[in-house]
């Protein structure tokens, strides 16, 4: 499936996007192997997380959807899971994969976790080090990526793990397995990452310690069953914010998005780019801050982003590399090598993208120097990402001529309903 894309820009709106994909994968995890019901509102009902909904069920879990966004999840206890019948196919998604991982590499019994084309790519060794320093018992291909063969029965033993790269999936991961060892478990993060597992670990009961950048957590503990209010998605508002900044004259309000201060380093890039961003109503879901997101239409200029600011902004960069685009004068990214390993090779895809819509790309070992200008028509490739699908969807709405984007059908994997969305904006999609 293909967009075809004619340029038309956004118009004045109020909207909503779909829940946040972090905290709705979480959700599902964490409610299966709490004590009784979780009941799950906002949930994101994207192929990604409908493969971990898919999983949970497989090891045993009652999973109810009584509506599009909500979910029932009837918790078995920490263990309570049963064997799968068969190998857990996690589609598309690292996160699931990776957080599943360490989910199940201490149970009694052995799984085996697949993925599609993609997944099949991604690196796992990053996981594997220290589930296995854990005393788990992980197999994968010659090359650390899936299938992962996770074989049960182990006794695992705390760690404490200092990550060598910063990485909200690996501290899960870590932090999961560790509720299955005996005794203290803890990550040391050399950068500040997405902290929705702790704080959900901590909303269903669980004390879970942080102290600098030193997370930590005792094994054994049992998790009880709430309501999950889950906020919309800062990376999905992210497109809708940036076709608003390249609009003219364009206000649109974006209602109950999350704005967990791990998570909000894109819309720090932004306004340190001229955007004009205001965060209104703040409240919380839960322990989740949440916030309407205000968006005029702004002349955004050049910048050198601030590598500090790319964990807390690692899956806003595709997004953030259209809006450098668009600006007056160059803006410089630098140590983004995580994007290389991601749904694809998201420097070279983007630097491929905006070329081929006239504008001018340095892409260097960990990022790029992006000259502003003015977006052409023409061809472009997504690589099957959806997030290079999303963000050169932006670039079209204001371009000199017409855009055809291939291979558009993962855009389902993180929000459904997308053009359905910005169609509603006055973007001009069609399907092709």
């Amino acid at each position: 499936m293909d967009f075809r894309i004619s340029p038309a820009p956004f118009t004045d709106a109020t909207v909503s996007v779909p829940g946040d994909k972090s905290i709705s994968h979480r959700a599902l995890m964490l409610g299966s192997i709490a004590r009784g019901r979780t009941v799950v509102s906002g949930f994101l009902a994207g192929e990604d997380c409908m493969a971990t909904a898919a999983a949970m069920r497989a090891l045993g879990v009652n999973i109810e959807q009584p509506g599009p966004t909500e979910m029932f999840i009837d918790g078995v206890g920490l263990h309570g899971l049963n064997p799968p019948t068969h190998d857990l196919d996690l589609g598309n998604s690292g996160t699931a994969m990776r957080l599943m991982a360490g989910l199940l590499a201490g149970q009694a019994f052995d799984s085996v976790l697949v993925g599609d084309e993609s997944l099949s790519g991604r690196p796992m060794g990053r996981i594997i080090t220290p589930l296995t320093k854990m005393g788990a018992a992980i197999e994968s291909d010659c090359d650390g990526t899936p299938p992962l063969q996770i074989a049960g029965g182990v006794c695992l033993r705390p760690i404490d793990y200092e990550l060598p790269m910063a990485s909200a999936q690996v501290k899960s991961a870590v932090l999961l397995a560790g509720m299955y060892a005996q005794g203290r478990t803890s990550v040391t993060e050399p950068a500040v990452t997405r902290d929705h597992t702790e704080r959900m670990l901590r909303s269903m009961g669980a004390a879970v310690a942080t102290e600098g950048s030193t997370i930590a957590l005792d094994g054994g503990q049992e998790l009880t069953g709430c309501a999950i209010e889950v906020p919309g998605d800062l990376s999905s508002a992210t497109f809708i914010i940036l076709g608003t900044l390249l609009s003219q004259d364009t206000e649109i309000l974006i209602e109950k998005v999350g704005v967990n201060p791990t998570r909000t380093g894109v819309i720090d890039i932004l306004l340190a780019m001229g955007a004009d961003i205001r965060l209104e109503n703040q409240r919380h879901f839960g322990d989740e801050p949440v916030a309407d997101l205000r968006v005029r239409s702004s002349q955004l200029h050049g910048a050198v982003v601030d590598p500090d600011l790319v964990s807390l902004a690692i899956d806003e960069f595709p997004a953030l590399f259209v809006a450098a685009a668009a600006a007056e004068g160059t803006t410089t990214f630098s140590g983004l090598a995580e994007l290389r390993v991601k749904e694809s090779d998201r420097i070279a895809a983007m630097a491929d993208g905006l070329r081929r819509l006239a504008i001018e790309v340095d892409e260097t070992p960990d990022g790029a120097i992006v000259h502003g200008g003015r977006f052409g028509g023409g061809e472009v490739e997504s690589y099957h990402d959806h997030r290079v699908a999303m963000s050169l969807a932006m670039a079209a709405t204001v371009a000199e001529d017409e855009v055809l984007i291939r291979g558009v059908d993962n855009v389902n994997t993180s929000f459904p309903g997308f053009r359905e969305c910005v169609v509603t904006l006055g973007a001009n999609v069609q399907l092709a």
